[in-house]
């Protein structure tokens, strides 16, 4: 099992992957964790740290080059660490298309359709963190690390709106759930990881994690 979790910066993530790592090998359920991006092709990789610093460039450039990255992802990291169990993702598609929509101003669904093209990179379970994002700016400004554009409110803001678009599209194009839930409270921690470990737990063998990794 794929599991991948999206949100904007302060959502809540790191503190429920965690959590979700922790319950997991507590649990014995092998759970490992990557990142959004493969890191693999030089010249994906000069467009995607572009990207992340504010520079859109050209579309069409950034566009395969996410999708570059996403099927090295997929063929070199994501199917490897699901021979062992499932794989959590701290953040993944969903983070990368409402990237380029903000950047190239454009609508999210159609680099959501054409990331969600690599099949094998598909998360069985999208959570997407729907924290305010007034709560996460709060959260952020506590950080001593330093602000990335994405963390401005204005942006932030707007992201939170592509990300909600963007999970709609993805259910659309994939017929994939997304779990739409905030995690201000402890409560809500607490709903999130029980609702995440429940699938965990179904998928927690390597023989079960092929299965669903293959439908």
């Amino acid at each position: 099992m794929l599991l991948a979790l999206e949100g904007i910066a302060g959502a809540g993530k790191s503190t429920l992957r965690d959590r979700l790592l922790a319950a997991a090998h507590a649990e014995g359920i092998p759970l490992s964790h990557i990142g959004q991006f493969s890191w693999l092709s030089h010249p994906a990789t000069r467009t995607l740290t572009r990207l992340r610093a504010g520079h859109g460039g050209d579309e069409q450039e950034a566009i395969e080059a996410a999708a570059r990255d996403l099927a090295l992802h997929s063929r070199f990291n994501i199917a490897v660490a699901l021979t062992e169990g499932p794989v959590l993702a701290d953040r993944l598609t969903l983070s990368t298309a409402c990237l380029l929509a903000l950047l190239h101003r454009q609508h999210v669904d159609t680099y959501v359709e054409r990331l969600a093209e690599q099949t094998e990179a598909r998360p069985q379970l999208t959570v997407l963190l729907t924290t305010e994002p007034d709560i996460c700016h709060d959260r952020i400004t506590r950080r001593a690390t330093e602000r990335r554009f994405t963390e401005q409110p204005e942006a932030a803001a707007r992201l939170a709106d592509l990300y909600n678009e963007a999970a709609d599209a993805w259910a659309k194009a994939t017929g994939l759930p997304v779990l739409k839930h905030p995690c201000t409270t402890h409560a809500d921690l607490e709903a999130l990881v029980n609702a995440c470990m429940k699938d965990l737990r179904s998928a927690g063998s390597p023989t079960a994690t092929n299965k669903g990794a293959s439908r």
